[in-house]
């Protein structure tokens, strides 16, 4: 027996399962580079000086402070990123994209819009503007 469900369940539901495939996809093709990872410097990139308060980082990428946290440690072992303390109060540091993040970046970046390119879309730009266009207000309408 098929147990019915809503249309609002069953797009989260693919929504999850697309999420997980390009996520592999990503974290196969990113020259090393996990998808958190390269989120992470692609915002930091973005960012006024390319620094970010590492709770408003964690905001924009959807993790907790702490999750983003453990993603951060490695990263700034190897060169991606820096964190500069704050003086006054030590919660508040702040994360930079370090030089080396940078070019992990633009080798990022081709690599990305060449896995998002080889996705069997076909020309939808148009209904790929609107979805995430939807999915954008969806994703600032639950923090």
């Amino acid at each position: 027996m098929k147990t019915p469900i809503s249309s609002s369940l069953q797009f989260f539901l693919d929504l999850a399962k697309l999420q997980a495939i390009m996520s592999r996809r990503f974290d196969r093709g990113l020259g090393g580079l996990g998808l958190n990872e390269f989120i992470i410097l692609l915002h930091l990139s973005q960012a006024p000086e390319t620094k970010m308060r590492r709770i408003d980082l964690a905001e924009r990428v959807g993790l907790t402070a702490s999750g983003v946290t453990r993603i951060l440690l490695p990263m700034e072992k190897i060169g991606l990123i820096s964190k500069e303390v704050n003086e006054y109060d030590a919660r508040v540091s702040l994360v930079m994209l370090a030089p080396g993040g940078a070019r992990k970046l633009e080798e990022g970046l081709e690599r990305a819009e060449l896995l998002c390119s080889e996705l069997a879309f076909g020309d939808r730009s148009r209904e790929i503007a609107m979805l995430a266009e939807i999915l954008g207000i969806a994703g600032r309408s639950v923090l």
